[in-house]
């Protein structure tokens, strides 16, 4: 099921310039720029999507022009090439379309998009990735291979090479974590808030529901000082021999958190 961003604000300021549009996406509350030009792309443009971009440390830059130049084709398609698999820049083309009498709508044609599959190809193949993140990478494509053959009430995300894979629970104060610990042969699941302490509060508060509900006790984290808690739970795994238990022990703790912690946080909201 598809997952809708959240608007954080519009004509937000970034120095001394304003982006159109700032928002976040559900499943790691990364933010994203969007930048409307009803005229032709230029290099004004083109030089303040980056700007906004790198005030929000964006991770999806979005760029809606009426008709595009082939230069600034080509500058998407190598700022896709170039950036690292958690930057992706699309160029969109708005048109307005009309059949019979109805009413005139936006149709919008994706005339750049990253591709992310290349991108996390080429780093294993590169030598870019060390071996801990290329195991990373090949234990969320096979989690996300078996959950999908068990049609998960929650999404999957595109496997990446980083030690930890983002799931959506339908909000952007929170998301589930599954992590891998390598040498230590252990992976974990936690529900991650980045910044919302009154959410860990009144998580906190129904602490033993939920772990009740859970089926397992959980560790509760917040540090004086940072703005991130989570609660968690690991297990140790072998990881080269043991996929026929680690697998359905990832798939069934997601699934639990999941049907645990949505109705809390949306009860909170």
């Amino acid at each position: 099921m598809m997952k809708k961003i959240s608007l954080v604000q519009t004509e937000a300021n970034v120095g001394s310039y304003r982006a159109d549009i700032i928002a976040k996406e559900p499943y790691t509350d990364s933010y994203i720029v969007i930048e409307n030009q009803l005229e032709c792309s230029n290099h004004d443009h083109l030089g303040k999507i980056i700007t906004y971009a790198s005030g929000y440390d964006a991770k999806y830059i979005i760029w809606i022009v009426k008709d595009v130049d082939e230069p600034h084709i080509q500058a998407i398609n190598w700022l896709n090439e170039k950036t690292d698999d958690g930057i992706n820049f699309f160029l969109l083309k708005i048109e307005l379309w009309q059949i019979g009498d109805s009413a005139i709508a936006p149709k919008f044609q994706v005339i750049c998009r990253p591709n992310e599959w290349g991108k996390t190809v080429k780093g294993l193949k590169s030598g870019e990735t060390t071996k801990s993140q290329s195991l990373s990478y090949q234990l969320w494509s096979d989690f996300k291979e078996y959950a999908q053959q068990r049609n998960p009430k929650f999404s999957l995300q595109t496997p990446r090479p980083q030690h930890w894979y983002s799931i959506s629970i339908g909000s952007s104060e929170a998301h589930i974590d599954l992590h891998s610990a390598t040498r230590e042969n252990e992976i974990g699941c936690q529900l991650y808030i980045r910044d919302n302490y009154d959410l860990y509060r009144f998580l906190e508060e129904h602490k033993s529901d939920i772990e009740t509900k859970l089926g397992f006790a959980l560790t509760w984290n917040h540090q004086e000082g940072r703005k991130s808690s989570y609660m968690e739970v690991r297990k140790k795994f072998d990881l080269a021999k043991d996929q026929a238990s680690y697998l359905p022990w990832m798939f069934d703790v997601v699934s639990r958190f999941y049907q645990c912690f949505n109705p809390y946080v949306k009860k909170y909201k």
